[in-house]
């Protein structure tokens, strides 16, 4: 990374206004998770239903972010829909950007928001696997672009994985992880880039295999998804993979484990090759998937989905058991 740039205009505990550009399902749930913390937000997107369908995707998100806890004042009424990028970032006191992950126009829409945006703002990317190094290449200040990886939904997923490009200031980094902190988010910040991030390559991992699995009539997607929510999903919640493998080894530990079963790591079990996703398996997958909803609309899932997380994070303590500022009775 280059040398420290010019400071932002203000600390990331003193922002009050957050533009985010790109309004579809991460940039919308940015939104709402902005809004909810209590930020007065602008936001841009080129589609022309754009603000129709971000107001509702807010006002689906808002119960479930008053069981989370609302900041104080925040409100839905503190969002602005601008007509043009410009508008949106004119005043921002940070920027993130949740373009459709095409690479040309990610690097054309970063050099835009770098020729708008306030000297020394950072402006983050929610890409889900492009480098910043690839993507800053078009704009004049490189130093304060920097990746903020989230998980959907933004609003209610605490993760987000900050990394810098090639050109990105340290000091960009430092104070946009900062700035997530602030903003109620759980941070990782890697020291390099790496393909995909870190969530997203443990995850691709797992999504190939049940594809594999599909497509081999090994398992239906029903009872792909079973065996993560009644199996080792229930103990991802509060312990990742690594602690719960070195469980594995009783009072030996990780060690014990590795002697015990690694040599099965030389068996054939898993596939990590991406199997060909052609319409035999596109079909199975899609039906598979209505099976499994069994009548439940998206806005069902979607509920279904958020209060779940809602649970789980109550179950672990990661949200008071009472009731939260703003949660109705």
């Amino acid at each position: 990374m280059t040398s420290p740039t010019p400071p932002a205009p203000c600390t990331p505990e003193d922002v009050r206004r957050v533009a985010c550009v790109g309004a579809g399902v991460i940039g919308g749930g940015w939104v709402a998770h902005f809004l909810a913390r209590g930020y007065d937000v602008t936001a841009w997107d080129p589609a022309p239903d754009a603000e129709e369908k971000l107001r509702r995707l807010v006002d689906a998100a808002w119960p479930a972010l008053v069981q989370l806890g609302l900041a104080e004042g925040a409100s839905p009424d503190r969002l602005t829909v601008t007509a043009t990028l410009q508008e949106a970032v004119a005043d921002a006191q940070f920027v993130q950007e949740s373009a459709p992950e095409k690479l040309e126009l990610k690097r054309d829409l970063l050099r835009q928001l770098d020729a708008a945006a306030p000297a020394g703002v950072v402006i983050a990317s929610s890409t889900s696997g492009y480098p910043m190094t690839d993507m800053q290449t078009e704009a004049t200040d490189p130093g304060r672009l920097v990746v903020g990886h989230p998980f959907n939904p933004p609003y209610l997923i605490p993760l987000v994985e900050v990394v810098g490009g090639e050109r990105t200031s340290a000091g960009a980094v430092a104070w946009s992880a900062r700035f997530y902190e602030v903003a109620g988010k759980s941070v990782i910040t890697m020291d390099r880039e790496v393909p995909g991030f870190i969530a997203n390559r443990l995850q691709e991992a797992l999504w190939r295999e049940a594809l594999h699995m599909v497509a081999n009539g090994e398992a239906t997607v029903r009872e792909i998804d079973d065996s993560i929510t009644e199996g080792p999903g229930l103990r991802w919640a509060f312990m990742g993979p690594m602690l719960t493998f070195a469980l594995a080894g009783g009072e030996g530990g990780m060690a014990h484990m590795l002697d015990h079963f690694g040599p099965s790591l030389k068996s054939p079990w898993t596939r990590l090759e991406a199997p060909e996703l052609d319409k035999e398996l596109y079909d199975a997958v899609v039906a598979g998937c209505d099976d499994a909803a069994d009548g439940r609309t998206v806005a069902d899932l979607v509920a279904e989905r958020d209060q779940g997380v809602i649970d789980v994070l109550r179950a672990t303590g990661r949200l008071p058991q009472q009731r939260t500022q703003g949660e109705t009775k």
